[in-house]
């Protein structure tokens, strides 16, 4: 596995009998990528139908019950579920068995058993390295961002989709050993890497040359919101934020609206629904509603994160900065099976607070930028008013 930063399909957060909901995103080993998966599909760009088409998907049935039908004729509870799930056309509904679901929840709580590095898939199709976690057992053998990924295991991975290689590497538990191809170059190599338990870091503060406060984070992980929060407000009086949402496929959308309070003070961060029923979701008090804000976006920027751009944006709190973003604004719950696997259902979509629909859309940024993204950031907070 790479990381859980990026997580795999909408599942079931917390413990106890309440849903909180998941805007996640498309990966479907619940690990890190920090870009699209490259399963095939265009970016959000408005290039992809199915993207557009999810807007009009249809709600499941409950899948509990038709489980329990379909074991009359002879089917386990999942094979039906996930039979139900393919005819509906949708496009974001997934089957978990009981230890993936748990594996899931386990990431959401900041914890995983992986590698350490995140991956994409490139035009061509090969696997290449994104980024590689300090301390990891990718870290220690030696492996860099830009290196590729050309097998697993022995297996080749070259255009297959970029979930199928990271779930190869994740493997079910730590201290088991993992082959892996890789190339730099025109050098080839092998690694022979022992999982491990990691813990997730999804939340990096560092102040920038000019004196701004760059906050990156990678998923809203459990905690997120909050380190988002104690960021800002221990940063200078009169620092701007660059708040990088790049890559980041989503998480909790709870963590994403306490981030959200640390820059407003109080009021609607989105509002959604949920097979019909209309809801909202409302910042905290208390925020700074006066330090200047850039936020950096690109067509990995999902679920979530989305969700916190268009609040932000919307609200007049941040100006974005990047490429479109990847265009997930659908709501998924998840209902348990009879032999404990759990299915994932799309119910509802989410808008921004001026009502805009993400879904297949994606958010456009102020200021669109494909490169030298932060410093063109740096550049609009110093417009704003933040020190240089």
């Amino acid at each position: 596995m790479s990381g859980p930063d990026l997580f795999a399909r909408p599942r079931r957060i917390g413990r106890g009998a309440a849903l909180t909901l998941v805007f996640a995103s498309v990966l479907a080993t619940g690990a890190a990528t920090g870009a699209l998966p490259g399963d095939g599909r265009k970016t959000a760009a408005g290039q992809d139908s199915s993207v557009a088409a999810a807007a009009h998907e249809k709600p499941l049935d409950d899948p509990a019950e038709a489980a329990e039908e379909a074991m009359a004729d002879g089917k386990s509870p999942a094979q039906a579920a996930e039979e139900a799930v393919s005819r509906s056309g949708d496009r974001w509904g997934a089957v978990y068995s009981q230890g993936e679901y748990e594996e899931f929840e386990q990431a959401l709580d900041g914890e995983y058993t992986g590698v350490g590095l995140w991956a994409r898939r490139t035009v061509d199709g090969e696997v290449q390295v994104t980024r590689v976690r300090g301390g990891s057992p990718a870290q220690l053998a030696g492996i860099r961002e830009g290196d590729r990924i050309a097998a697993v295991d022995g297996r080749p991975v070259t255009g297959r989709p970029v979930t199928e290689v990271l779930g190869l590497l994740r493997g079910e538990r730590a201290g088991t050993s993992v082959h892996v191809g890789l190339q730099r170059g025109t050098r080839a190599w092998s690694e022979t890497l022992r999982r491990a338990n990691l813990s997730t870091d999804s939340v990096a503060v560092t102040r920038l040359a000019d004196g701004a406060v760059l906050i990156k984070v990678s998923a809203f992980t459990k905690g997120a919101g909050s380190r988002v929060r104690t960021a800002v407000r221990a940063a200078p009086a009169r620092a701007g934020v660059v708040l990088d949402l790049r890559g980041n496929s989503g998480g909790l959308v709870t963590e994403a609206v306490t981030a959200a309070s640390a820059f407003l003070d109080g009021g609607l961060v989105a509002t959604y629904d949920v097979r019909g029923a209309q809801r909202a979701l409302h910042a905290e008090r208390g925020g700074n509603t006066s330090r200047p804000v850039v936020v950096l976006v690109d067509s990995g920027t999902m679920s979530a994160a989305e969700l916190l751009t268009g609040a932000l944006q919307d609200r007049g709190r941040a100006v974005v900065v990047g490429t479109r973003t990847f265009g997930k604004g659908s709501v998924q719950m998840p209902s348990r099976l009879p032999d404990g696997s759990v299915a994932e259902l799309t119910v509802g979509h989410y808008r921004t607070p001026s009502g805009r629909s993400v879904d297949g859309r994606g958010i456009t940024p102020d200021l669109e930028a494909a490169d030298g993204q932060l410093e063109r950031a740096e550049t609009v907070l110093s417009g704003l008013g933040a020190p240089s």
